[in-house]
């Protein structure tokens, strides 16, 4: 047999392994729901056993109260484990986590063989069904008590604690849609199991036909030899054919000749699936979704004390990617003219390192104050690019204000040319506002700590510091009107 080459081995591990893990999005809640929570009779087995292992009742009960309300997250199922995120009363969520014995080879072996030998059972599991035989066969599927071990990353040391008893209702609600989450659960993924089933069932065919041939072959070595009609002399019944007949056609081997076929009847041929549907019309890529009002917000992480990363700057990152998809899909659903789509840029130009840090404090939480949160993260951006934590959260606030524009303006003065500048003062005293002493593109009453900046976009950054001290901080949004921006400043 020819060696498999080492690319489809790795394409086969990655495959198996893909096919042992699955994750589920969150449940949706379910409030005011009464009655069992599981629809099925292996989903209700799955809680019996959670049930008798449970040494508190009331934590049960707030488990399945925090399931039908929603608050468990995404679900990873993996053999013997069961992990997902439960949001509690704390910000961050905990970790809860199920675990549960595999079976051995010679358990699968056995369990395999008894789903091949009944085709009933191998029809009920493809129509998301579990023949209660064969879970409560020799082999065991459903977990009894003491079976289930649950673990949380919570200061409730209950057995289980309200998370990971939560974790397991939504478990029963995966079960009862498939169980083969169950078989996953036991040690083997769905498209492993359906391809070990294929290569048994065909095996077995293989040898009932090789039976039925060996039994047939037996019975007619016995029988006396018939020969087909046009063989038989006349004595026999057979035809008679005239010496100047045409002689019969050879016989094609394998073929009974007994009976002749129906004149004019072409042989039976294949057809190739793509003459077939070759001219079949096919129906139109429906329209492309609507981009979403906003991006979406990132799940919030459980602390990972023994993690190799920050969950923080996880939530982080992904917010940005999330923010950074949304503008990019927004850039590519907007008509361009003559109703075609205009070429796409990315609105993420390149960014020096120290500008795309801010850009990703900015973006990321866009309307936080300086939380514990917000002062971890300044903290840890001025330690990565050697500035400190009061030039991050300025600049931070520049890149609110205005961009790249607002950050360039917080260090960068310039000169602008004479028109929009020089008339922006006339228009301040019209307007019967503070006169402002102009220098480079600032505008500036230090007795008052008002600041008026000019940009490169012709807007006007309002700044603020405290009197005399000549410490200024972005304040506001940017306006093109000089008078619009100050009078808001000083409605502060």
């Amino acid at each position: 047999m020819t060696p498999r080459p080492a690319s489809g081995r790795a394409a086969a591990d990655r495959l198996a392994r893909a096919d042992r893990s699955r994750t589920f999005p969150p449940l949706p809640a379910r409030p005011g729901a009464r009655g069992l929570f599981a629809e099925s009779w292996w989903g209700s087995a799955w809680l019996d056993a959670l049930e008798t292992t449970a040494l508190d009742s009331a934590r049960l009960a707030r488990g399945r109260t925090y399931a039908r309300d929603g608050h468990v997250d995404t679900i990873n199922v993996t053999p013997g484990r069961i992990v997902a995120t439960v949001r509690g009363s704390r910000p961050r969520p905990y970790s809860a986590e199920i675990r549960l014995r595999t079976l051995t080879d010679q358990e699968w072996d056995g369990l395999l063989d008894s789903i091949a030998a009944d085709p009933g059972r191998l029809t009920a599991l493809l129509a998301k069904k579990l023949p209660q035989a064969l879970a409560e066969g020799e082999v065991r599927l459903l977990p009894g008590p003491g079976d289930l071990v649950p673990r949380c990353s919570c200061p409730d040391h209950g057995r289980p604690c309200k998370h990971a008893a939560a974790l397991c209702f939504q478990v029963a609600r995966l079960l009862d849609a498939d169980p083969f989450v169950l078989l996953l659960m036991r040690g083997r993924g769905e498209r492993e199991l359906l391809d070990e089933l294929s290569r048994r069932n065909t095996a077995h065919t293989a040898r009932e036909t090789h039976a039925h041939a060996h039994t047939h072959t037996h019975t007619h070595t016995h029988a006396p030899a018939r020969l087909p009609r046009h063989r038989r002399g006349p004595e026999a019944g057979g035809e008679t054919r005239d010496a100047g007949s045409a002689p019969s056609a050879p016989a094609t081997p394998g073929v009974d000749c007994g009976e002749p076929e129906a004149p004019g009847v072409p042989p039976v041929g294949g057809v190739m699936a793509k003459a077939v549907l070759a001219d079949r019309p096919r129906p139109p890529l429906p329209p492309p979704l609507p981009a979403p009002a906003r991006p979406g917000r990132p799940p919030a992480l459980p602390d990972g004390d023994t993690l190799p990363f920050d969950p923080a700057a996880l939530e982080f990152l992904a917010a940005d990617a999330a923010a950074r998809a949304h503008a990019c899909v927004s850039a590519a659903a907007s008509p361009g003219h003559g109703g075609g789509r205009p070429p796409v840029h990315s609105p993420f130009p390149a960014l020096p390192p120290w500008e795309d840090a801010i850009r990703l404090a900015a973006t990321a939480h866009p309307t936080a104050g300086l939380t514990s949160a917000t002062r971890a993260l300044y903290r840890d951006l001025a330690a990565a690019t050697g500035r400190t934590t009061t030039d991050v959260a300025r600049s931070v606030a520049a890149w609110r204000q205005g961009g790249p524009e607002g950050l360039a303006l917080l260090d960068a003065p310039w000169d602008p040319p004479a028109g929009d500048f020089d008339r922006a003062r006339s228009a301040l005293l019209a307007a019967d506002l503070p006169a402002l002493r102009p220098r480079h593109n600032h505008l500036t009453d230090a007795d008052r700590g008002i600041q008026l900046r000019f940009g490169h976009d012709n807007r006007w950054y309002p700044y603020e510091s405290e009197p005399g001290t000549e410490d200024w901080w972005p304040t506001g949004p940017a306006d093109p009107d000089p008078v619009g921006a100050l009078s808001a400043l000083l409605a502060r």
